[in-house]
């Protein structure tokens, strides 16, 4: 790998669709690494990324393939190597899906998600780690480029870990992890002014909707040790919905008492998106897979459905009595 991507022509890296704090922050880590030893390097995103992660730009351009389908179509065929970072599963790339398909170069996958898809010629799976961007860090110290790790590529690969595991929260067990934040804060990093500009960078009709979630949508089934929340798209116009606007919303319910799985369901265009978070031993990607053509991680997982709101979250609920024993001692050792 460190012979084909050093040696190659230009560098595309490619996140999942709709990116979140470690989707950008291992892309643009890793890409300001490439850059740095003197690669040419395009980062193209599926669609928009939250506003929150707006700051993680500026020596690397983020190219938007929903709104310049053309420019990145033109990048993409000077590219000689492509890296997917943080999916493991070419559908996840929703509007890149048949572009990633036809790339003539090699693909190359970085992901801490479990059982990936063979649809990249090289894969980077662990799904041990806490986050991609943690893996990225370990790749280009294997890959001999880590004095090209500059001061903004810590910031980005800090920002992926941070936002993966819920402000260190969860997926944290792992001593090796500390080993890599205590690098990345070597770097100089204001560990305190990342978070706010991650978690203090809200927009006041974001929170508007968060009360709103909170007030009259969110449905709690203590019987079930589960609580849900669900927006439809007229909802979300009322509140001038963007990107980014949701995200954390399905941790919330996880706060109250004796609840140990939580699902936001949001209604888009022809489709419904779902995200399931848990508690201990419940297997919300199992959930995720069997139900919602979905994956991801034992305590936190998304799918789709492409019925009607109403009815996905009615199935939804029709589905809880028969996890009842997995929910009544998920928190059991």
């Amino acid at each position: 790998m460190e012979v084909l991507v050093l040696s190659s022509g230009p560098i595309a890296i490619v996140p999942h669709s709709n990116p979140d704090g470690d989707a950008i922050g291992s892309a643009y880590g890793l890409g300001l690494v490439l850059k740095n030893a003197g690669k040419e390097v395009f980062i193209i995103t599926p669609n928009d990324y939250p506003d929150f992660l707006a700051w993680l730009n500026g020596e690397l351009e983020i190219i938007n393939y929903l709104k310049r389908k053309n420019t990145a179509e033109a990048i993409l065929k000077r590219c000689k190597v492509m890296f997917c970072v943080d999916f493991n599963e070419i559908g996840r790339a929703d509007e890149m899906e048949k572009t990633i398909a036809a790339f003539q170069g090699t693909k190359i996958l970085v992901d801490h998600h479990p059982d990936p898809t063979p649809f990249c010629d090289l894969m980077v799976s662990e799904p041990a780690y806490s986050s991609s961007a943690e893996l990225v860090y370990d790749l280009v110290v294997a890959l001999g480029l880590e004095g090209f790790i500059c001061r903004k590529a810590a910031e980005a690969l800090y920002t992926g870990i941070m936002t993966d595991t819920g402000s260190f929260s969860y997926s944290t067990s792992r001593p090796e992890l500390y080993r890599v934040l205590s690098a990345l804060v070597a770097f100089g990093i204001d560990t305190a002014a990342i978070h706010s500009l991650v978690y203090d960078n809200f927009s006041a009709d974001r929170m508007r909707l968060m009360g709103f979630c909170l007030q009259q949508k969110m449905v709690v089934l203590p019987e079930f040790r589960t609580a849900y929340i669900f927006l439809s798209r007229d909802e979300l116009k009322m509140f001038n919905f963007v990107p980014g606007d949701t995200e954390g919303f399905v941790n919330i319910p996880l706060s109250i008492r004796n609840i140990v799985f939580s699902a936001l369901f949001i209604e888009k265009e022809h489709v419904v998106k779902a995200s399931f978070r848990s508690k201990g031993s419940f297997p919300a990607n199992a959930f995720a897979a069997s139900h919602f053509n979905g994956g991801g991680h034992l305590n936190a997982a998304g799918g789709d459905d492409k019925d009607t709101l109403v009815n996905v979250v009615e199935k939804f609920t029709q589905l809880l009595p028969a996890y009842l024993h997995l929910l009544e001692n998920a928190d059991k050792k």
